[in-house]
């Protein structure tokens, strides 16, 4: 399996677009490396690019932008809000798929190497990266910022892990490591002070505030028995937060990085600082992402306020991360496009949604077409996820019936569960044409020799069993949203009665439909145990299946005559 880590440097460079395009130019020339994001801040002049691939393309990808990042960026002439102490900040490796964090971290140690060495920069770790535990944080290891480095550099203490101990004026010092997913996350406050927003940081962040005699500000400050400063920790663990002011947008913000967003999620830092705020007469208007968030943090939040509003959240993704949006304010500053800021679609593979992804005119025109795919097979995953959408929508209009408000809770979970197998439906659409075109392909292979018609034999086997288990997929996912389908035939708002039962007449077609692209396909493969078997599970879903359908129908009838 493709391993695939993330690189995220942080450039000290937020307003000329033409510089910053020269170093996004320089991650796109290796082949094999994908750009997903450029975010350029001009209040903070500085420019985050996130890119991803196979670690050796990503690292020379790194080591190309931060050589020309020197080269155009001049640090004795920046300026701007976020700290920082080079032309490349920060550079740090994410894993992604398929590679360990210690491995990453070796990656990280390689780049930071050969950026010392061949570039003569100065080259901090940090994080996973660095084994010295007393400097692996970025803020102990940036305190000082881009002025104080030319004397913190002389201190023994703070040698370079990397390249010369002499401050680059030009080009200051870098930080490479190797760290789990960040968010880099701002909330939007209706004031215009710094020392205002600073005191909400500092009720949320997890290092909190340091304790002073008298005033909280200004007062000395109180230290324990060894001579350190006493804190007060915050209100949210993993979260490093700071308050700034903004002119490019007139206002003060609370800036976050959440450190780990399985123990503090974007949701939740944001009704928290929503909560400080209120309590020190301040008002969250909006709230900004820099850089990428995963989905599913989008789709946890989404579900987090529609159930603030006791509203059902077996909603289509699209929708929960629409409710995200809105109920941050992602888009206050500027338009939160989800194609362009959620990973996951960036990465996405568009033909692997071809068929999903097309218009019902489009797809139907497709199917008439004389090609044979798609076939059955993906019309019955159609049927299906047809049938699971109508149950999932009277589940929806149950949770949101008036007088019923008492059993939204169970409603909601009904069309939860539907709009599972409504997406899994979806996704074997395109499956199972895919199935048939690898059948073609393994056909198509060369049969010149014995060891190419062994690898042909092969190949088709291979193909033609995975041919089979999309289809039976299709029938496991159909046969299982007649659940759905029969309780709201039972319980399910009666307005609704005949979607219930048109739903479960697509499930049973579906489970029908692919059972017979099973066997078609089950007659070409030479494992006969594992055929037997599939065969015998096969008729029994389908036996059930009719026996399900029937009993739902009676249902409906009798409720609509």
């Amino acid at each position: 399996m493709t391993k695939l880590i993330e690189c995220v440097p942080n450039f000290s460079e937020g307003v000329n677009l033409d510089i910053i395009k020269q170093i996004t130019n320089e991650v796109e020339s290796v082949e094999g490396v994908r750009l997903l994001n450029v975010d350029p801040g001009k209040a903070t002049n500085r420019t985050v690019v996130t890119f991803v691939g196979e670690p050796g393309k990503v690292i020379e990808a790194a080591f190309l932008a931060i050589k020309k990042a020197g080269e155009l960026i001049d640090m004795g002439k920046h300026k701007g809000e976020h700290p920082r102490m080079g032309a490349t900040d920060v550079c740090p490796l994410i894993p992604i798929a398929n590679i360990s964090m210690e491995e990453t971290a070796e990656y990280a140690r390689l780049l930071a190497q050969r950026v010392g060495e061949q570039l003569h920069i100065p080259v901090y770790l940090y994080e996973h990266a660095q084994a010295n535990k007393s400097r692996n944080n970025l803020s102990v290891i940036r305190a000082g910022e881009y002025e104080g480095f030319f004397k913190k550099i002389k201190q023994p203490e703070w040698q370079p892990d990397f390249g010369p101990a002499e401050f680059d004026a030009r080009r200051g010092a870098t930080v490479i490591g190797a760290r789990d997913f960040l968010i880099a996350y701002n909330v939007n406050l209706n004031t215009t002070s710094t020392r205002r927003a600073n005191s909400i940081a500092f009720d949320v962040r997890e290092a909190g505030r340091v304790l002073r005699e008298g005033d909280p500000i200004n007062g000395k400050v109180i230290n324990d028995e060894n001579g350190k400063p006493k804190s007060t920790p915050g209100s949210l663990k993993s979260v490093k937060a700071i308050g700034w002011y903004i002119e490019e947008y007139g206002i003060a913000q609370i800036s976050m990085n959440l450190t780990n967003i399985e123990v503090t999620p974007l949701h939740i830092a944001f009704d928290e600082v929503c909560t400080k705020a209120a309590e020190r007469g301040m008002r969250v208007t909006g709230s900004e992402l820099v850089g990428l968030v995963p989905l599913k943090s989008m789709l946890d939040a989404g579900k987090y306020f529609l159930l603030k509003q006791q509203r059902s959240i077996g909603v289509s993704e699209k929708e929960l991360v629409r409710m995200a949006i809105v109920s941050m304010g992602l888009s206050e500053l500027a338009p939160f496009k989800p194609e362009e800021r959620i990973i996951e679609y960036l990465l996405k593979d568009k033909a692997s949604s071809k068929l999903a992804a097309m218009s019902l005119t489009d797809f139907a025109d497709e199917t008439a077409s004389e090609s044979p795919a798609p076939g059955g097979g993906s019309i019955s995953a159609y049927i299906g996820a047809l049938g699971a959408s109508l149950a999932t929508m009277v589940a929806n209009l149950s949770s949101h019936k008036k007088g019923w408000d008492n059993q939204w809770r169970e409603f909601s979970d009904w069309a939860e569960k539907g709009q599972q197998y409504k997406d899994e439906l979806i996704r074997l659409v395109d499956l199972d044409t895919a199935a048939f075109n690898k059948i073609m392909e393994a056909f198509n292979l060369p049969k010149g020799t014995d060891e190419e018609k062994a690898a042909r034999t092969q190949a088709i086997q291979d193909a033609t069993k995975y041919a089979i288990e999309i289809p039976f997929k299709v029938m496991q996912a159909a046969y299982g949203s007649l659940s759905v389908i029969k309780a709201m035939a039972e319980i399910g708002n009666p307005n609704s009665i005949s979607d219930a039962g048109v739903a479960a007449l697509c499930a049973r077609s579906a489970v029908i439909g692919a059972f017979m692209n099973v066997k078609i396909n089950a007659s070409g493969y030479k494992d006969k145990g594992f055929i037997d078997a599939i065969i015998a599970e096969g008729n029994m879903l389908e036996s059930k299946a009719i026996e399900l359908e029937k009993e739902i129908i009676g249902l409906v009838n009798g409720k609509i005559s």
